[in-house]
């Protein structure tokens, strides 16, 4: 017993040092460098970017802003990202040393329960927070990924005139989650005058066509090229876009001016003249 008591003050004495090389907090909760709490000391609240993004300094004393998704973390002032966002660092030279970007820590784009598409699952969950609760099940996420929706021509082909011979192309951009299939038609006039689609190219060996994606995400570009173009070539053509919600087309015209009707000229040869 009196062993004890000899080392209970020694006790006393190792514990403040020991909690603090070890990061721990005062039963309060707060660290032992902050001091006391004076809220009448703290800088007046600023207006958050996003409302309803705040949180108490490192002391658990003063309201500061947090960051939202794409604001920028850390620097001098320590600035802090919201909930289930991660402070990257930039690359060298495109913001100030020590200063990074608030991303959310999980990547990718999101579909919400009200159809439309979130960059991330983080603005599902901001927008979800300034959103009246008017039915069960609020707004959440339905699944990962953009939400899907039928294709929509942003850039319909235009119509041309040319003269035979010369090399023609129409272009025609549409978007679409999932990616739709692109395919391009000429509508054609059978013998009894029902109109009648012809898918392109066919058996024309003057005729290619091309798709690729983009030029932007969710987006796809096809092209058609005539080349010699003849009389025959003149038409109606029409872009078609389809995927599993639905579909759009756009129509275009190409007018064939034929030079084999208009014979040029020929001016008589001094000889001629004789």
């Amino acid at each position: 017993m009196p062993r004890l008591s000899l080392l209970l003050p020694l006790l006393f004495l190792l514990l403040p040092p020991l909690t603090s090389s070890l990061g721990l907090r005062d039963a309060g909760g707060r660290r032992p460098e902050c001091g006391p709490c004076r809220p009448e000391r703290c800088p007046a609240p600023a207006r958050c970017p996003e409302p309803g993004i705040s949180a108490r300094d490192e002391c658990g004393c003063c309201v500061r802003c947090l960051g939202a998704e794409g604001a920028s973390c850390g620097g001098r002032a320590g600035a802090r990202c919201g909930p289930g966002l991660v402070c990257v660092s930039q690359a060298a030279g495109a913001a100030p040393e020590g200063t990074g970007l608030c991303v959310c820590a999980q990547r990718g784009a999101v579909c919400g329960s009200d159809g439309r598409s979130y960059p991330s699952v983080c603005a599902l969950r901001l927008r979800a927070r300034h959103t009246p609760r008017t039915h069960f099940g609020h707004l959440h996420k339905a699944r990962d990924g953009p939400c899907e929706f039928a294709p929509v021509v942003i850039v319909p082909p235009r119509s041309v005139h040319n003269v035979t011979g010369a090399q023609v192309g129409l272009s025609c951009e549409v978007r679409a989650v999932p990616t739709p299939v692109i395919t391009w038609r000429k509508v054609t006039q059978s013998p009894e005058g029902t109109q009648a689609l012809e898918e392109l190219p066919g058996d024309h060996v003057n005729v290619a066509v091309q798709v690729r994606g983009g030029p932007s995400n969710h987006e796809a570009t096809a092209w058609i090229l005539i080349n010699p173009l003849r009389k025959e070539d003149e038409g109606v053509y029409q872009c078609h876009a389809a995927n599993v919600v639905g579909e759009a087309e756009s129509h275009s015209t190409v007018m064939v001016l034929d030079l084999s009707k208009y014979r040029s000229f020929r001016f008589p040869a001094p000889d001629d003249r004789m």
